[in-house]
């Protein structure tokens, strides 16, 4: 590869030196070896382990803005409330612990929005199509 005067490379030597090397594979291979979707299917095998919700990063969110800390009771309660939902057909449950609010996705296991049931806007929610109250 020769070197124009200024000593910087002309468009076509780097043509030739970057799209004409064999290309390398991308494994999405992180330094410590774990690829994202190896990270995600055991995230997702987990959440189906535990039977468990998961949070969205908006209700992650919602939770730090609006200073909401679950006790493990409230968690399993949760759970319990998402898996009845579950077992009646309901797809977006509102599911009521103690005075918490949590509008959860049954199928995806997910909690989508969290709120004080204080701070609940004339206490209506929409999008849902079942209660369960724990």
């Amino acid at each position: 590869m020769k070197l124009q005067n200024n000593q910087f490379l002309s468009i076509e030597q780097l043509q030739a030196k970057y799209f004409t090397q064999p290309k390398q594979s991308r494994t999405g291979r992180e330094a410590d070896g774990i690829s994202f979707q190896d990270l995600l299917n055991q995230t997702a095998e987990n959440a189906e382990k535990d039977g468990g919700v998961r949070f969205s990063k908006h209700a992650a969110n919602r939770l730090a803005e609006r200073n909401i800390e679950l006790t493990d009771n409230q968690m399993e309660r949760l759970q319990e409330g998402a898996l009845k939902a579950g077992a009646k057909g309901i797809h977006d449950s509102l599911v009521i612990v103690d005075q918490l609010a949590f509008i959860v996705n049954v199928p995806n296991s997910t909690v989508v929005t969290a709120m004080k049931q204080a701070e609940a806007d004339e206490n209506v929610f929409t999008n849902i199509d079942g209660a369960v109250i724990i």
